[in-house]
């Protein structure tokens, strides 16, 4: 067991960590964060991407002995309640861009990342940013349509 220290939607956090549990089971077997969905459990649908460090990662392929000091955002953090939605999640109903919604936290947690990084981008850019996560619902019209939505609205915004 390693000892961890880290931060999860700004809250302090600390656990034991077992050598083969990953940030996924922790967030949601530990902190019952249950957005952020477990698919393939091998990094191959993105259903459970988390924002850590400011980058994109599946939760899956995680090590929770690697999160010391680590700063790690998910969908909970994101949009607090109906009245608070990111810009992200409002465009994402408002353009039809969930169906089951089961893919739809990884995607959205990949496209925060991507924005953050990127504000004013391309259709082309948006559908290679999404690349690793998996929809079987949407196709993708609707989700990229929304991505770029809101990426227009944090433009104008500044969230």
């Amino acid at each position: 067991m390693k000892h961890v220290k880290f931060r999860v939607n700004g809250e302090e956090k600390e656990l034991d960590a077992s050598p083969t549990q990953s940030l996924l089971d922790v967030l949601r077997e530990d902190l019952l964060l249950t957005g952020t969905k477990r698919g393939c459990d091998s990094g191959e649908c993105g259903a459970c991407t988390v924002i850590m460090n400011g980058k994109a990662v599946n939760s899956c392929l995680v090590l929770a002995s690697e999160l010391d000091e680590s700063e790690i955002t998910t969908i909970e953090g994101l949009g607090k309640n109906v009245d608070d939605l990111h810009p992200l999640q409002k465009a994402f109903i408002e353009r039809g861009a969930v169906q089951c919604g089961f893919c739809t936290p990884g995607i959205i947690m990949t496209a925060k990342a991507f924005l953050d990084l990127n504000p004013q981008p391309t259709e082309d850019q948006v559908r290679d940013a999404i690349s690793g996560n998996l929809c079987r619902c949407t196709g993708y019209s609707k989700i990229v349509n929304a991505i770029l939505a809101s990426a227009a609205e944090m433009r104008k915004s500044k969230h």
